[in-house]
């Protein structure tokens, strides 16, 4: 028989362990499991959706974000902990989430695609027309829809809402003929330009870019030789810089645009983080105004109406809700 002093530690370590599964319930709580994932919207691999439906009832098709991981066009998750943050209250305000997966930059040099940032940037523009083409499946209205994105996957998402739209009427595949504009984007610390040139005017210690275009240092290079590798062969990839950087695509027919950014602008000076300094959202907020184009910039002491791209979402797309 147990003595009660041994009784009384065992149930003192049970309640210790209950108490520990609580903790560790409250630090890391469930994200909620995709509604359908896998998806496939083109041949490679890596050419996948995954959607979340809402978690409350919707009269009629709901809204719809977009999103588009970062990682350099070389990783990532669809999962990242930017849109985990964001999901449950995305989903609980009536509104359907679609993460994509593209091909990388190293799927492009095997595919021989060129430039080799053509293949997540077309991938992104093929699974937009392939979710309106199929929005009854996911319950979404085609013509509510918001890009989310981060760093690569942010300068991936202007690149497509500042770009004319890529559908073709003619075309005998009906999701080519599906629109690529859209209600609008809202991004965290993207790259706005993919000119090394400009890079360097607007931030003297840029280093980022090159590999988008296939230019690569030699191996062990620190960063100051990969950009200048990348800065020799600018006249070389002009096209394709201007093809593929979302400043160069401004018109005054674009959506509204949302950029958040954490430190302080500084036009012309080093920054700490010149891969996603504000000074990029700065120039191009420059150039979308001059359009006639709405631009909200949120950075380090700036006076916005939106602090989080969350809270620009929500609002955007409840207040459209008809």
């Amino acid at each position: 028989m147990l003595s009660f002093q041994m009784i009384f530690r065992v149930g003192c370590f049970a309640v210790c362990l209950t108490g520990m599964a609580v903790a560790q319930t409250q630090k890391e709580p469930v994200s909620p499991e995709p509604t359908e994932s896998g998806i496939s919207y083109g041949d490679h691999r890596k050419q996948t959706l995954m959607f979340w439906k809402p978690t409350v009832a919707t009269d009629g098709p709901s809204p719809c974000v977009f999103y588009i991981h970062g990682g350099g066009w070389r990783g990532g998750s669809q999962t990242d902990a930017n849109l985990m943050g964001m999901l449950p209250q995305l989903l609980e305000s009536g509104i359907t989430v679609v993460s994509v997966q593209y091909r990388y930059i190293q799927d492009a040099l095997a595919g021989h695609v060129t430039p080799p940032v053509k293949a997540p940037m077309s991938d992104c523009a093929r699974a937009l027309q392939f979710v309106r083409y199929h929005s009854k499946r996911f319950g979404i209205d085609p013509d509510r829809m918001i890009e989310v994105g981060g760093s690569a996957g942010a300068c991936t998402s202007l690149w497509l809402a500042l770009h004319d739209d890529m559908k073709d009427p003619s075309s005998e595949d009906p999701i080519a003929r599906q629109s690529t504009r859209l209600m609008g984007a809202a991004v965290i610390r993207p790259q706005t330009t993919l000119d090394p040139k400009q890079m360097r005017e607007w931030t003297p210690n840029s280093w980022y870019g090159g590999h988008a275009f296939g230019r690569f240092a030699k191996k062990g290079d620190k960063k100051p030789a990969q950009f200048a590798t990348f800065l020799a062969a600018r006249e070389d990839v002009l096209p394709w810089i201007k093809a593929y950087s979302p400043i160069e695509h401004v018109s005054s027919d674009d959506p509204p645009i949302y950029m958040f950014y954490s430190d302080v602008p500084r036009i012309g000076q080093k920054q700490s983080d010149p891969t996603h300094t504000s000074n990029f959202g700065v120039k191009l907020q420059e150039k979308l105004h001059e359009s006639g184009v709405e631009c909200e910039l949120h950075y380090k002491g700036a006076d916005v109406e939106h602090t989080t791209v969350l809270s620009y979402v929500l609002d955007q797309l409840t207040s459209n809700a008809n």
